[in-house]
């Protein structure tokens, strides 16, 4: 039975792309739905920012007139452009365990690329890194996040059958709340303080946090991971839209800001209780319930024994200098106070060995390993 190509072209077909993915794991017990709203979002051309440096088109295969997989096809301009690469990114990929369905979708994304003169293919990856990228190669039976992708054991050994190899690997860390902060980390993050005249910054509301230090977060963030895979810096709308989604739902006891004498941002982390069970009863949709699965976390505050790291960002200049312990030093007793028992890293890459030298105190456990495949075109 061929399969059948279909390029989404209307509403009705976005819709089924975005819920092809909740049809395809609603019974899985590790896999954490994306929210429909914000879906819709990240694919509209009127309401992601994105779309100023990147194009894109989606993609539905059939087989037997049923619907077995999707595919996003993403060029991201600035990325290209800043690493001097002709690449077209797949993403949001996902299909049943048919060898004919997973080819007939990347070549799809291919032949597209192909045309837009793209010499190589590379994913899973979004638009930008605050898309979910890499496919899970490790830890399925662990429960995913709300930052990450969650996929079935048999997607990449179709990426190995159908000619990619691996371009770079993620890993993630549970990283164990200890019971007191580390002797030598304490120690370390008092010497930086003094030595480079440091300040811990703990904002009251998120009025605050926007007004004073909102531009300069993100700021830190395209300074700061400028240099890190496939990396393309965010422009002033995505800045600003980001500002205003993610700022006011944070319990600011659980954001650290470190500045220096003249109050510049030099470090900046930023966790929250992990939606991942939230969203799993929420289904995907925030009505009729599942506002409340969300609210009870972010707003009424009953905080499971699991937080996810979303970000954790330093100053060129001050990296590999403990800046990062004293970040943790501050942020080690609020975990402790609201009873958590360890934090998701959430994806880091394979050679990172600065952001992952940072755990070095800690008890850890790698539990996941996710993947970026190329293939020349």
């Amino acid at each position: 039975m061929s399969i059948t190509i279909k390029q989404v072209s209307s509403k009705s077909e976005l819709k089924k792309f975005i819920r092809f993915n909740y049809e395809l794991y609603k019974n899985n017990p590790y896999s954490v739905p994306d929210l429909y709203d914000d879906m819709l979002n990240t694919f509209s051309k009127e309401k992601n920012p994105a779309f100023e440096f990147c194009e894109a088109d989606y993609f539905l295969a059939y087989k037997g007139g049923r619907l077995v997989g999707r595919v996003a096809a993403i060029i991201n301009h600035r990325a290209n452009e800043k690493w001097g690469k002709q690449e077209v990114r797949f993403g949001w990929i996902d299909f049943v365990d048919d060898i004919e369905v997973s080819s007939a979708l990347l070549k799809a994304v291919e032949e597209w690329g192909k045309e837009r003169g793209m010499k190589y293919i590379q994913g899973p990856l979004g638009f930008t890194d605050f898309d979910a990228e890499g496919m899970l190669v490790e830890g399925f039976d662990q429960l995913s996040t709300m930052a990450t992708i969650y996929n079935y054991p048999y997607y990449p050994e179709h990426m190995a059958r159908l000619g990619y190899d691996k371009d770079a690997d993620w890993v993630e860390f549970k990283i164990y709340i200890p019971e007191a902060i580390p002797e030598k980390h304490q120690r370390i993050s008092n010497l930086i303080q003094r030595k480079y005249n440091l300040n811990i910054v703990k904002c009251q509301s998120a009025k605050e946090i926007a007004s004073r230090y909102g531009q300069a977060i993100f700021e830190l963030m395209n300074e700061a991971y400028s240099p890190l895979y496939g990396y393309s810096a965010l422009s002033a709308k995505q800045i600003d839209q980001y500002i205003k989604t993610y700022l006011p739902i944070l319990d600011l006891r659980m954001v650290t800001l470190i500045t220096d004498a003249e109050d510049r941002l030099i470090a900046v982390g930023i966790s929250m209780p992990s939606l991942a069970r939230a969203l799993q009863k929420a289904k995907g949709r925030l009505l009729p319930f599942g506002w409340y699965h969300l609210a009870k976390t972010i707003y009424l505050k009953k905080y499971p024994k699991v937080l996810d790291l979303l970000l954790v960002a330093v100053k060129p200049e001050y990296q590999n200098k403990g800046v990062n312990a004293l970040l943790f030093s501050d942020l080690i007793p609020v975990y402790q106070q609201l009873g958590y028992e360890y934090a998701e890293s959430n994806p880091e890459l394979e050679m990172n060995d600065k952001v992952q030298a940072q755990w070095e105190y800690f008890k850890t456990e790698q539990h996941k390993r996710r993947r970026c495949f190329v293939k020349e075109l």
